[in-house]
């Protein structure tokens, strides 16, 4: 038997329940894996809420979780038991001490790659690099804008933007977040409570705007996002931190520069095996050239999952935090 946060209907942090789950045995594709070390990610939140429905309830929350191969089901030849694995790309199920994972959605997990450091790294890491080589392509000599560009995601696409040669533009909501990223290659930091991203954008590119904005706030940023841009520029809005972007009128884009946007998700990129793989191993490459350093600012008890929803929802952390079984 084994343990995991499981919510029976959606809401606040406190429909999270530490429960005695049984995952059972692996069926005809399936992995058990044992979970070492599990990701926090703001899907989960989406999910917990009911912003993103989830298949049915009672559910396990958790998209992200590293950790040991122990059975594998009818027809799974890739895996052993003992084999070293990482699951972020769905489905939920990841807040747990073990999960059953389907085969193809498990990426093998490199020796020099800690247990720790995948689950603070997968979702957010491959979200990066399709915002940066799937959405747009980011090459030497663009100039690019990432809101909450401390967070997990943002300081993933700090440090890989700028050793792609990008000059990087980031907003935070404190001088602490600031100094973090900055650290990690935000040149151009821009402090959103006490000046106006737009007007500061526009001063640093010279009024010209920028190429690409990665916008993971939502609503509160969405529109002054556009204002940012180039003619021809790209927007980039991958989630909703700040709650859902309102509708609109596409005629902003016109009015805007013939702006071009995205609506992306981790799924739709990674769907094939293959570009899953791709995903991974393009991340996997630059963590171990030291492009990409993974700062993993918190811990917390699995059991403990509602606290650290809260923190993260509140704004309080800052790069990369992880659940542990």
């Amino acid at each position: 038997m084994g343990k995991a946060i499981r919510i029976h209907t959606t809401g606040g942090p406190e429909v999270m329940r530490w429960e005695d789950v049984d995952p059972g045995r692996p069926g005809a594709g399936q992995v058990l894996i044992k979970h070492a070390a599990i990701g926090l990610n703001f899907i989960d939140i989406y999910h917990r809420t009911g912003l993103y429905p989830l298949p049915g309830l009672p559910a396990v929350l958790g998209m992200e979780g590293a950790g040991t191969v122990e059975a594998v089901g009818d027809g799974v030849t890739d895996w052993l038991p003992g084999d070293r694995a990482v699951c972020a790309s769905g489905p939920p199920g990841a807040y747990a001490t073990h999960r059953l994972v389907p085969a193809d959605r498990l990426v093998p997990l490199p020796q020099e790659i800690a247990f720790e450091q995948a689950a603070a790294m997968m979702l957010k890491g491959m979200t990066a690099r399709y915002l940066l080589h799937g959405c747009f392509g980011v090459q030497q000599g663009h100039t690019i804008l990432v809101h909450a560009a401390a967070g997990g995601v943002g300081s993933i696409v700090c440090q890989w933007a700028r050793h792609l040669g990008a000059t990087v533009i980031g907003t935070f909501g404190s001088e602490e977040k600031a100094a973090l990223a900055t650290a990690l290659g935000c040149e151009h930091p821009i402090l959103y409570r006490k000046e106006n991203f737009v007007e500061r954008v526009k001063t640093i590119t010279n009024g010209e705007g920028v190429d690409v904005v990665y916008d993971g706030v939502g609503r509160d940023t969405f529109f002054d996002s556009l204002k940012c841009l180039r003619p021809l520029g790209t927007m980039v809005s991958f989630g909703q931190a700040s709650g859902k972007v309102p509708p609109l009128d596409i005629g902003l884009l016109a009015t805007h520069g013939s702006l071009f946007l995205t609506r992306p998700t981790l799924l739709a990129y990674t769907h094939k095996r293959e570009e899953l793989l791709a995903h991974a191993q393009d991340l996997f490459e630059v963590v171990r050239q030291g492009a990409v350093k993974i700062d993993i600012r918190r811990r917390y008890p699995l059991a403990e999952a509602a606290r650290a929803h809260g923190d993260l929802e509140a704004g309080r952390t800052m790069g990369a935090a992880i659940l542990l079984p």
